[in-house]
């Protein structure tokens, strides 16, 4: 699948990713008493809130050693005051250390990722620009890249290779048949069911986009229907297309 992507990390960064993503949500999420009941757009009926009381779920069913799948997103639980959450949240985080090293390495991926990925809801929802350098970015991306592949491969649909400015991956077995070209970050909003199929299409694609945009949906992730985010500022012009 890849060409040229990170090493995977161990399982102490895997925390240390997931515990700068918990840091960076409680600091924004306690910055104000209205802060608990906005809305965001990229994970529809929830508020704030719902956004916390999730991750906190997720927490510890990870602490917990469940078996359920936390790639579904669990419910939020019912209402319980921010404050509340985020300090639960921090206790069962202090857990991980202990946890992790017996997980299963999809079980210590998806963690940051979905700390991260809802981060960059919350900043997008309170109008606060996304992280210059997300430390769970980079693995955060390959998971997706990863689960991608997959969903290509379900849909029985040619290799695509993925370019970012410093990552580049085959997604499906042999040639790739395009090339998607973007920022980190936007790739992996893409990726992650937080970009319109419109919104994929007008990325950087080196031949038409729409044989594939079908993979875009694949374990929780469905593209929204209408824009949650615009396109975050990095990357190559949208709807340019670049050779392989």
């Amino acid at each position: 699948m890849t060409d040229r992507a990170a090493e995977p990390l161990p399982d102490t960064v895997h925390h240390l990713t997931y515990r700068a993503c918990r840091e960076n949500i409680t600091r924004l999420v306690t910055s104000g008493p209205s802060v608990a009941e906005l809305p965001v757009p990229a994970c529809p009926g929830w508020s704030v809130r719902d956004l916390v009381g999730h991750l906190v779920v997720v927490c510890r069913m990870a602490v917990d050693e469940e078996p359920g799948e936390i790639s579904e997103p669990p419910p939020p639980p019912p209402d319980i005051p921010v404050a509340e959450l985020v300090l639960t949240w921090a206790e069962l985080e202090k857990e991980l250390p202990g946890v992790l090293p017996r997980a299963d390495w999809l079980r210590r991926r998806i963690l940051p990722l979905d700390a991260l990925s809802h981060e960059l809801d919350l900043r997008s929802a309170l109008g606060i620009p996304p992280p210059d350098r997300s430390p769970a970015l980079a693995d955060a991306l390959d998971l997706a890249v990863m689960g991608f592949t997959l969903s290509l491969n379900g849909h029985g649909l040619p290799p695509l290779r993925i370019r970012t400015p410093d990552r580049v991956w085959t997604a499906g077995e042999g040639e790739p048949a395009a090339t998607l070209r973007g920022g980190s970050l936007e790739i992996f909003r893409a990726l992650t069911g937080r970009r319109t199929v419109r919104q994929v299409g007008e990325l950087s694609w080196s031949a038409p986009s729409a044989m594939w945009l079908p993979a875009f949906t694949w374990g929780p992730f469905t593209p929204p229907t209408r824009t949650v985010e615009g396109a975050a500022p990095t990357g190559p012009a949208p709807g340019l297309h670049s050779r392989n």
